[in-house]
């Protein structure tokens, strides 16, 4: 049997992480695994790179993040999510009357992934397609998605500012902003973007919550700005609650 060991102790760590279910100094994993502390930083520094530990730098701890649940059941549930939400998204687009793109997504770590989408005649082709991966924290369905999560789940996906970027100066730039971002999501039930991935686009999004109340997936129209009047949003965003609402009875088996 060939032994390569960077990847076992690679694959010891996540072991041993999973197992414990809590967060974990580098020193102490090192100690009790009987790896050098220098290999286990760096294999640590690789693996929280790319999105399957998250590091705690209050208490300089480390633990799983929820990438590896997430490739286990990705497949099967984004395939759940989109027969689930494609017909809520073809009501809810032909109930606007207006060429707009109803999509559904799920939170990957800090981005949204694109599961399910439909367009209404002469709707446009925005950039959330299936399959597209962006920022959470400058979508509005990200933004639905995270006004969900406690302040402590967030600060473990955005642990420093440099991880709320902006892109062509719009979005929030620093973790306070962003929270006090959420905390109008939550206090309103749905969330908006406005050229921050794209401009001349606007989006409206909201949660559908699982048996739990946690946030499963977020239902959203798109649309050019020119195509809807100001003061229709409102009433957009109702159309977005409900078929989100309607999403949520689905995951909780009760539609």
């Amino acid at each position: 049997m060939r032994d390569i060991p960077a990847a076992r102790s690679t694959l010891r760590i996540i072991k041993y992480l999973a197992a414990r279910g809590e967060p974990v100094r580098a020193a102490t994993l090192s100690r009790e695994l009987g790896i050098p502390r220098s290999s286990a930083y760096q294999l640590i520094a690789v693996m929280q790179d790319e999105g399957f530990v998250v590091h705690f730098p209050e208490d300089r701890t480390y633990a799983l993040s929820t990438s590896l649940a997430e490739l286990a059941a990705g497949s099967a549930s984004l395939t759940r999510l989109e027969r689930m939400a494609k017909p809520l998204l073809a009501t809810m687009a032909r109930r606007t009357g207006l060429p707009v793109v109803a999509h559904a997504s799920v939170l990957t770590g800090a981005d949204v992934l694109y599961a399910a989408t439909y367009r209404a005649p002469r709707a446009p082709k925005p950039v959330n397609q299936i399959g597209v991966r962006l920022p959470a924290h400058l979508t509005a369905s990200g933004r639905a998605l995270l006004a969900r999560l406690s302040n402590e789940q967030l600060r473990a996906m955005y642990p420093d500012d440099s991880m709320v970027f902006r892109r062509a100066d719009a979005g929030p730039s620093s973790f306070n902003e962003l929270r006090l971002m959420l905390d109008d999501v939550q206090a309103k039930g749905w969330a908006t973007s406005d050229a921050e991935i794209e401009s001349n686009y606007t989006t409206i999004a909201a949660a559908a919550l699982d048996r739990s109340e946690r946030p499963a997936a977020a239902v959203a129209l798109t649309f050019r700005v020119t195509a809807v009047d100001g003061d229709d949003i409102d009433a957009l965003a109702g159309t977005v609650c409900k078929s989100a609402a309607a999403l949520g009875m689905r995951y909780c088996g009760r539609i």
